[in-house]
């Protein structure tokens, strides 16, 4: 498939406020597996959201340069994203060390 038919992560152009701002809270996901990094990362967004809407959070994934079959978090977490726990979100993109997110919760 040529690169443009892929989907991209949507990322945070650096002029962006979201990278500037130090943020709010952060989470980071290195050693978690799968299910353990699903319920975390709802919670966490949960959390956000009663504390602080609006806050701009990090979720560290690393890059998956540990893991034995190849990345795992970052992908999730993606999925999560965009999908189940999109009520939660207002906006997010890679940041730019490509290794987590940047999160601006609803």
């Amino acid at each position: 498939m040529g690169r443009r038919g892929r989907s991209r992560h949507p990322a945070f152009d650096s002029r962006d406020q979201l990278l500037d701002a130090r943020p709010d809270g952060e989470l980071d996901l290195h050693g978690f597996g799968a299910v353990e990094a699903r319920s975390a990362v709802r919670a966490f967004l949960e959390s956000w959201r009663r504390r602080k809407a609006g806050a701009v959070v990090h979720i560290i994934t690393g890059k998956g340069r540990g893991s034995a079959g190849g990345p795992v978090l970052r992908g999730l977490v993606k999925t999560l994203l965009q999908g189940e726990l999109r009520a939660l979100v207002a906006e997010w993109g890679l940041d730019d060390g490509e290794g987590g997110y940047r999160v601006r919760v609803r």
